[in-house]
């Protein structure tokens, strides 16, 4: 086998119970208008968790810890979508690593949130969803990552530096704490 043969990546029309998760994430991208999303879905006990990662009319990534399969971006699967919340595209955000601040619509940063811990949600169990988007800086992508549950707080990264964005019930006027 030659080094391109593995490398090769296997196309498929199925990931089994994973197709559900992977619709959700197709379709939370095509509500949000997010870069991509990706979940961490756990498996049965001593097996490790798999990535679900989609893109804006990217393949669904799969990967299993041993192999990564690819779904076609626009195949019909054979998995209802879960229910997701009412999630819309936001206009890009004006970001500023330095000091964790993000401008954007009234409400925006929520709304997405709120969307990405809907999306946890979705996939069940402590899976965790996050979700990328684009900013007025290029370089400088805004990302929401939530564990299903809802119990622990959001965590915005902009750039390379993260936030915490406290748990549903925080007092809307704390400011986020910076994760360490």
């Amino acid at each position: 086998m030659s080094e391109h043969d593995e490398d090769a990546v296997e196309i498929v029309a199925s990931v089994g119970p994973l197709d559900g998760a992977a619709a959700a994430l197709r379709e939370f991208v095509h509500r949000s208008g997010a870069l991509r999303v990706v979940g961490l879905i756990d498996r049965d006990p001593g097996e490790g968790p798999v990535v679900v990662e989609c893109g804006r009319l990217a393949p669904i990534e799969v990967d299993f810890g041993d192999r990564i399969v690819h779904l076609p971006h626009g195949i019909e699967l054979d998995a209802p979508v879960p229910p997701l919340p009412d999630v819309r595209q936001l206009p890009p955000f004006d970001v500023d690593a330095a000091t964790g601040e993000v401008a954007g619509t009234i409400g925006g940063l929520e709304h997405l949130v709120f969307g990405v811990r809907g999306l946890a949600d979705a996939l069940g169990g402590r899976n965790v969803a996050m979700a990328v988007f684009e900013t007025t800086d290029e370089a400088t992508p805004l990302a929401i990552t939530a564990r299903a549950g809802g119990a622990e707080p959001a965590v915005i990264t902009i750039g390379e530096d993260q936030f915490e964005l406290g748990a549903p019930g925080q007092p809307a006027d704390e400011p986020p704490d910076a994760v360490a």
